[in-house]
């Protein structure tokens, strides 16, 4: 692996922008100073004017291997994701067959070693009937077990309370769950279908999946881990009801019951639906204007802990479908760090704040072994951004492998101009070194 030189760097770090030069030798951090130019290394990235992060842990993406492999693969979504920054991916059980036993989890580790760009965990998945291999699950090298309370997932949904509260007694990792009432969303839906039936606006989708839907299931989920004990992360919070079930008092570490953040949820709201139709539908639902604004809110001052995407391709075809027939979930893995930087300069928040939501605080909640930190001796997973290069979005420069984006035509102002992962510079101005993998990664995990 060829040893790295990077000067003239700012370097946004722990609450910190501080000029300085980082060496990075054997995919780990091997100096940070401010003269390093003396160094010997066989790559030097001069980063003057530059902004140099640490890469972004997404903890929620969907790729679709095995079995929707017409929608995407690891490799062309991991490839997505180092192109927009992203070093570490965290992937959900729901794909043909699902990940429910502990040899179909390890045959996607396999998979991914042979072909993602990026590093990698992979969720194993709950159901009505799989707690013996759910209790087989290592803490220390899965990043946790995923519930869904929506049936979003085909038979994934669990649905047996007794099952549910005997997961939440006897997992011992964390629970990571989609939380919606199945039972509100299908009455919901009746009633909608009753007036228009087969044919109903897509704008109808955050009345379907409503707030009621949400909260209900969040609430019990909450009022579960805390009467077990269980590390509790309830996924894609779209609803401002739902945030006072969290707390922002006690520090992320000691936290049982943590919240995370889309990038959706906080870019759009149901006014898009009228020119975005099914290419914004997602579950749970893209809700009101002042649900955006109240969760963006509650990202800043720590009641949401973290920022993901829910990076989830359907085909462009799938979409087009109707209302009733289009899947929910879409790509955006690409776009989330520039999202997040358009966000920097509307005033909104701040470099530190981006890297401390989309980096520190992954690698913190997770308790992920020496990532997510510009530190010596840590994993050199590294992101350079241009805070100052414009870049249309386009078809020509999508790269998920469905070949759309809810942000096609839209003009960011930052661009990623290198990414680092595990010490090996795998994207360099559009071009890619795919000679080295991902790794693994580990947890330290203690509680």
């Amino acid at each position: 692996m060829k040893s790295i030189l990077i000067t003239g760097a700012n370097i946004v770090n722990e609450g910190r922008i501080s000029p300085g030069d980082v060496l990075v030798r054997d995919g780990r951090i091997a100096k940070i100073g401010d003269n390093l130019r003396g160094e010997s290394a066989e790559i030097h990235i001069d980063a003057r004017g530059k902004h140099l992060f640490p890469g972004v842990i997404d903890d929620q993406v969907h790729f679709r291997e095995p079995g929707l492999t017409h929608k995407a693969e690891i490799y062309t979504e991991a490839k997505a994701g180092v192109a927009g920054g992203t070093t570490t991916y965290m992937e959900m059980p729901n794909t043909v067959p699902q990940t429910v036993t502990i040899s179909l989890l390890e045959e996607k580790y396999k998979r991914a070693s042979e072909v993602s760009l990026a590093n990698y965990s992979f969720f194993f998945g709950a159901t009505n009937d799989n707690l013996e291999e759910i209790l087989k699950v290592n803490p220390e090298n899965v990043c946790g077990v995923k519930v869904f309370q929506g049936s979003s997932t085909g038979n994934m949904l669990v649905d047996n309370p007794e099952v549910l509260e005997q997961i939440f007694k006897e997992c011992k990792t964390l629970i990571a769950i989609h939380s919606e009432n199945d039972n509100i969303i299908k009455a919901n839906l009746e009633e909608f279908k009753a007036i228009y039936g087969e044919d109903i606006p897509v704008k109808y989708h955050p009345k379907i999946r409503s707030e009621e839907a949400c909260y209900d299931a969040s609430s019990r989920a909450v009022a579960m881990a805390k009467k077990y004990g269980t590390k509790l992360h309830i996924l894609h919070i779209s609803t401002a009801k739902e945030l006072e079930l969290f707390d922002n008092s006690i520090p992320l570490e000691e936290k049982r019951v943590t919240a995370e953040a889309c990038i959706h949820h906080m870019w759009f709201s149901e006014e898009d639906y009228a020119t975005k139709g099914n290419l914004i539908k997602w579950n749970p639902a893209v809700k009101t204007a002042n649900d955006r604004e109240k969760i963006f809110q509650a990202m800043l001052d720590g009641t949401i802990d973290v920022v993901a995407t829910d990076h989830a391709p359907h085909t462009l075809e799938e979409k087009s479908l109707s209302y009733l027939k289009a899947p929910s979930g879409g790509p955006l893995i690409q776009h989330s760090l520039v999202a997040m930087l358009d966000f920097y300069h509307q005033g909104k928040i701040s470099l530190e704040a981006i890297a401390q939501k989309m980096a520190h605080n992954v690698a913190r909640l997770f308790q992920i072994r020496e990532r997510g930190f510009i530190r010596e001796g840590y994993f050199a997973d590294l992101v350079l951004v241009d805070l100052n290069s414009p870049w249309l979005v386009s078809k020509e420069n999508i790269l998920s492998k469905c070949g759309w984006s809810p942000f096609e035509g839209h003009t960011f102002r930052s661009k990623v101009i290198q990414t680092i992962v595990s010490g090996h510079l795998v994207y360099d101005q559009g071009e890619f070194h795919e000679e080295k993998k991902g790794e693994r990664i580990t947890f330290l995990r203690n509680k």
